[in-house]
């Protein structure tokens, strides 16, 4: 046992917590648990997840987790730090790269209206000088030339087609638009609620479907575990490189996630992106829970 470990066993003792009462209150699993008290991290998936277990451990027996770190630094896998570096290298990368495809979506637009307006302009060029060359007479005897324009060459203007026209107003007759149409899609609302630590609550209503789908960015990797409306684990594990979970609670009344890397990790509900409340890049261990009022 390290020194670390024993100082917080020492704590959980001293509260009359035990193990499975502690696993209750932080969600992790007992094992790792011990596996912090006896100093043994291998059981833990991935070094980084050490450091963010060992401050929920800290704070349910009431210690401060930033002294424990600073104290006992040289027990905290240094990995950590190395790792946390990479992937937030990865995450502003990835930002810039993105900014730029919006720069490019936003003068898109333009670059194609100039385009068009330079193909009309030819056209006009193109159709005027033709009528004008077809048009002259051919010179002779000294005479001032002139432009003969035809009433045969005039543009005219086509009549429309009176069959086109009843059968668009047949089709508007037999299609009237249906007034209930708008309220049958009436959009669902996914809004935060509170914010308590690191757990963010959020209310989903205006809807009778409550699908979830948990998965990790496409070039990277999160832990995660999901709980349904009665505390039944549904998952719990490492997914990586855009791989999900999927889920259709629209049965439960509510549903908990807990997540090890938010910056790694995109939740949606019905297909929406839910947008996290707390930063992800600074508070990387965060816990959802998602109340489903269904309508």
């Amino acid at each position: 046992m390290t020194e670390l470990g024993g100082r917080l066993r020492a704590a959980r003792e001293e509260k009359g917590i035990s193990l499975d009462q502690l696993q209750s209150m932080t969600k992790i699993q007992k094992k790792y648990l011990s596996g912090i008290e006896e100093g043994d991290y291998s059981q833990i998936p991935g070094k980084f997840y050490v450091r963010a277990f060992i401050k929920q451990y800290a704070e349910a027996v009431g210690l401060s987790a930033d002294e424990l770190f600073e104290e006992y630094k040289n027990e905290i896998p240094a990995a950590y730090e190395d790792d946390l570096s990479e992937q937030l290298s990865r995450v502003q990368t990835r930002r810039t790269v993105s900014a730029r495809t919006s720069k490019i979506a936003e003068l898109l637009p333009k670059i194609l209206i100039g385009v068009a307006i330079v193909a009309v302009l030819f056209l006009i060029w193109y159709f005027f000088s033709k009528n004008v060359d077809t048009g002259k007479q051919p010179a002779g005897n000294g005479k001032d030339q002139s432009v003969d324009i035809k009433e045969s060459d005039e543009i005219k203007t086509p009549e429309p087609n009176p069959d086109k026209k009843e059968k668009a107003e047949s089709k508007e007759e037999n299609d009237p638009q249906d007034p209930n149409e708008d309220t049958e899609n009436a959009e669902q609302e996914l809004a935060m609620d509170n914010v308590s630590g690191n757990v963010t609550a959020y209310n989903l209503s205006g809807t009778d479907k409550f699908e979830l789908k948990v998965s990790a960015a496409a070039s990277g990797e999160t832990w995660v575990k999901i709980l349904d409306g009665n505390n039944q684990e549904l998952f719990q594990g490492m997914l990586q490189n855009g791989a999900s979970q999927s889920f259709d609670l629209s049965d439960q009344n509510s549903a908990y996630i807990i997540i090890g890397r938010a910056f790694e990790t995109d939740i949606h509900v019905n297909d929406q992106k839910l947008e996290y409340e707390l930063d992800p890049v600074q508070h990387v261990t965060q816990e959802i829970s998602i109340k489903f009022d269904k309508e």
